[in-house]
């Protein structure tokens, strides 16, 4: 089944959130797998911000985050926790918003444009399952518009996708 948005990408960010949340919430369908439900919520934001260079979630797997669905370049496949951004905001199970990524404590550049970025972690339980992150070629470019938003889609998210299906081991 082909989906299509319906976003005005002039308008400002929040009103874009507004309407992509109903949209996300629409497009994940319990009965395929969980991957393709992630897929498509990480074309849904490359496709609603300009902004965005790269989105994709990172998945714990009981010992590391692995790569999971992206849109963008080539990215890292395996991070430690407590790690680079995405390790930090699983650790401490917070969104962390970071305008400048060479000022960020052990950043892990998997792209060398990026200049800033923002993780949130998806929460099932009180207990992080994975995070989704999303960075940018300019600097500053998220704030607390998009900390509220992605929150509210990770929640989404957390209710209505089994990451049990997505674990993998590390062999």
């Amino acid at each position: 089944m082909s989906e299509s948005l319906k976003i005005n990408k002039s308008a400002a960010d929040e009103e874009i959130y507004s309407s992509l949340i109903s949209q996300i919430d629409s497009l994940i369908d319990e009965r395929v797998p969980a991957l393709s439900n992630l897929s498509n919520i990480t074309a849904a934001l490359k496709e609603s911000f300009d902004k965005i260079s790269w989105v994709g979630f990172y998945i714990f797997n009981g010992e590391f985050l692995y790569l999971g669905p992206f849109q963008g370049k080539t990215a890292c496949t395996k991070i430690k926790i407590g790690k680079g951004v995405c390790g930090k905001s699983f650790e401490q199970i917070e969104t962390i918003i970071v305008d400048d990524v060479d000022k960020f404590p052990g950043h892990i550049a998997c792209d060398s444009g990026s200049r800033s970025e923002i993780v949130a972690p998806v929460i099932k339980e009180n207990k992080a399952v994975a995070v989704l992150d999303l960075d940018s070629y300019s600097y500053s470019s998220f704030n607390d518009i998009d900390r509220k938003y992605l929150e509210i889609i990770c929640k989404i998210i957390s209710k209505k996708i089994n990451f049990d299906s997505l674990v993998t081991t590390d062999k």
